[in-house]
């Protein structure tokens, strides 16, 4: 009879046991499916990856870098007469590739005239290169006061102009070289004002110039920018610069080369 007990009382140990074993590892098979898994806590925000880098070809901005120190900037604002200023620092950043180095506002340049100090105003003032504001300066004095004298006895007050810094491609293209706009080291010129235009001043337009004495006054304003500056584009050119008189100072591989249209 203890044995039949000891026999029976075994086996509701083993079957316990079994039991036991069973309910384990079925508890370990949950645990092993992915749906149920512990996740690991979150990574830091500062440690997360961006959702997507940029690609590398994309541009990067880079602001208009504003030098008051300049030694361009120093000497023509040591110039009286010169109105001239640092372009605002607070620019907003273009793509690569248009940088102005030096930029500054022109509002009136400089000029000897029979009179004494005079000065050349910039309708509307342009935002340029202080380099490219030097070469114009120099080219308004040498060349072309002495020429708006000589061919009308009259005193060069004003250049009406368009395009300075502007981030663009050459021409406006979708495609191609970017402009020498996009460096601030271009300027386009419409129209140029001998005397006031309130006591009778003249005005000569690029485009449309009245009579053979406008036209040989703009034939020679063209041959001295050849002189003055590296790239010089006018009607004639072509269909881009059909209105006005586009001058620039790219730099080329030799000093001494021009490219005049």
């Amino acid at each position: 009879m203890r044995r039949r007990w000891l026999i029976g009382r075994g086996c509701w140990v083993f079957v316990i046991v079994a039991a036991g074993l069973t309910g384990a590892e079925h508890a370990r098979s949950r645990e092993a499916q992915p749906g149920s898994a512990p996740r690991p806590p979150p990574r830091p925000a500062s440690l997360q990856k961006p959702v997507s880098a940029p690609p590398a070809t994309s541009p990067v901005e880079k602001p208009i870098v504003v030098t008051q120190d300049s030694a361009c900037m120093r000497m023509l604002a040591g110039v009286a007469g010169n109105r001239i200023r640092p372009a605002p620092s607070g620019a907003k950043p273009e793509p690569e590739g248009c940088r102005v180095d030096d930029p500054v506002v022109v509002e009136a340049l400089a000029v000897r005239t029979a009179d004494g100090p005079g000065q050349v105003r910039l309708l509307p003032p342009p935002t340029v290169s202080c380099e490219l504001a030097r070469a114009v300066s120099l080219w308004l004095d040498t060349s072309l006061q002495p020429l708006a004298r000589g061919a009308f006895g009259r005193e060069l007050t004003a250049l009406h102009v368009g395009g300075g810094h502007e981030c663009r491609r050459r021409n406006r293209q979708a495609q191609g070289q970017l402009s020498e706009h996009a460096t601030g080291k271009a300027l386009d010129i419409f129209s140029f004002q001998l005397g006031e235009e309130k006591q009778g001043g003249v005005a000569v337009s690029v485009e449309q110039p009245k009579g053979l004495e406008q036209s040989r006054f703009l034939d020679g304003v063209r041959q001295s920018a050849c002189g003055a500056f590296m790239t010089v584009l006018g009607p004639g050119s072509d269909a881009a610069h059909a209105n006005h008189l586009h001058v620039d100072i790219q730099q080329r591989r030799a000093a001494s080369s021009r490219f005049c249209q």
